[in-house]
């Protein structure tokens, strides 16, 4: 039994894979694309924050369709749209149509983004939700080192280096697309469209030890059939308060400028003196990093809390961001000390926000509007994501590294208090129970 909710778990993770690995390709590609494309700054950041408006487009549109075929069916489209994407953009001889797939792509992580830890969320149990839906970031940093890995071992095979580069993802997103298949659709899901039977028998299937009867009654008194058919409930009271919360959660996650490294890795270690072979090998000491502290986190989730791992990160990050930015401001690149306070930063990001942001937005929500109120959460998200991915390199030119992470330090203070204010503790209850506490 526990075994088909690992599965399903891990399949469903499967996207956060795609995800981090479609996000992270990228940074190995810069100087490739920048030189097959003649890229000037501007257009190097549009080719770079194509794919995060599709991830846009990807997590707003996502919900209601989500709701209206499951989450299952989703997934499946995401894992079409990743495949295709993989193959275009590598065969991509102009950057119209580069960003043409890019863009395809986007909407596939932002599809993926919403749907996968929703999906986890709704077929697990309270006592171990926040270390299933977690495996989505697992997943996600995983998919980021893979990327950064093949990117190194890519990189020297010659002038179409960058597109096996993207090409290479072609084989986990048909291996994703094929498995969905074989998992059942999700429970939740199933009592909000009438399919009783079918939801009873998969909370059996995949929880033997809980009372059916009870989950089954709890779910469809969290319901409530008219408000589930009117769009524009999700601004109105009592849920427009955890609307924004869910928007201010999005929004500073991106305002850490943690996505920022991750795309311009190689380039921030080009600037400080070295070499592209170099840069890629200590991309891939910082993706290192973020797998190692991702994993330390998800054992924590369950027993320290979300709100807790929250306020740690926000208290731990902005030491590291105002040392990587002090570097920059004086231009002191002496010794390894700019890779030192990159790990800091991500180590701590890794084990709070980067963990967590995904379990708050998949678990925060009533039943009946949670995979919309999740979509805007991530289109948050995404969207301050392209924001800052497109302006990096034209900020860099005008105002230097060093202010820019100057900025992001700032921000990162002030989210700790947002969280210490705003943010509720939800280890421990279940879907329906959450309801109960953050609607009083």
């Amino acid at each position: 039994m526990i075994q088909k909710l690992y599965l399903y778990s891990f399949v469903a993770a499967l996207g956060g894979f795609l995800f981090g690995f479609d996000m992270s390709v990228i940074a190995g590609t810069i100087p490739f694309i920048t030189e097959y494309f003649q890229l000037s700054d501007t257009l190097l950041g549009y080719a770079v924050s194509s794919a995060l408006v599709g991830c846009v487009v990807g997590a707003l549109l996502v919900g209601k369709p989500a709701d209206i075929y499951g989450r299952r069916t989703m997934l499946k489209v995401t894992g079409s749209l990743f495949l295709i994407s993989a193959i275009g953009t590598g065969a991509a001889n102009s950057l119209t149509v580069f960003v043409i797939f890019r863009l395809i792509g986007g909407v596939a992580v932002g599809g993926a983004s919403v749907i996968a830890p929703l999906y986890i969320s709704e077929i697990s149990p309270a006592k171990i939700r926040g270390r299933l839906v977690a495996i989505t970031q697992l997943a996600i940093v995983t998919g980021a080192l893979t990327a950064f890995f093949s990117n190194y071992l890519l990189v020297g095979i010659g002038d179409n280096n960058w597109r096996w580069m993207f090409l290479v993802e072609g084989i986990p997103a048909l291996a994703f697309f094929v498995l969905l298949f074989f998992v059942s659709r999700s429970p939740r899901w199933l009592v909000k469209v009438d399919c009783i039977d079918e939801a009873r028998s998969v909370i059996q299937s995949i929880n033997h030890d809980a009372d059916v009867d009870q989950i089954m009654n709890d779910i469809s008194q969290s319901l409530n059939k008219e408000i589930f058919s009117k769009g524009v409930v999700l601004f109105k009271k009592p849920y427009r308060r955890l609307v924004l919360i869910g928007i201010a959660v999005g929004m500073f996650n991106q305002l850490t400028g943690i996505n920022i490294i991750f795309y311009y890795t190689p380039t921030i270690f080009k600037s400080a003196g070295f070499g592209n072979e170099a840069a890629l090998m200590q991309t891939v000491i910082v993706g290192a990093t973020n797998l190692i502290f991702t994993l330390i986190g998800m054992s924590l989730i369950d027993k320290l809390g979300r709100k807790f791992l929250l306020i740690l990160g926000a208290a731990g990050m902005p030491i590291f961001l105002g040392l990587f930015a002090y570097t920059f401001l004086n231009q002191d690149f002496d010794g390894y000390f700019v890779l030192i306070y990159l790990i800091g930063f991500v180590a701590f990001f890794a084990s709070s926000q980067g963990l967590v942001i995904w379990v708050i937005l998949a678990e925060m929500f009533p039943n009946n509007i949670r995979a919309r109120a999740s979509a805007i959460g991530s289109f948050s998200h995404w969207f301050f994501n392209a924001l800052t991915a497109f302006l990096f390199p034209i900020a860099v030119s005008a105002f230097g590294v060093g202010y820019i992470f100057g900025f992001y330090t700032i921000a990162t203070i002030v989210s700790l208090f947002f969280f210490r204010k705003f943010l509720v503790e939800t280890k421990g209850k279940s879907l329906e129970e959450l309801e109960r506490v953050v609607l009083r």
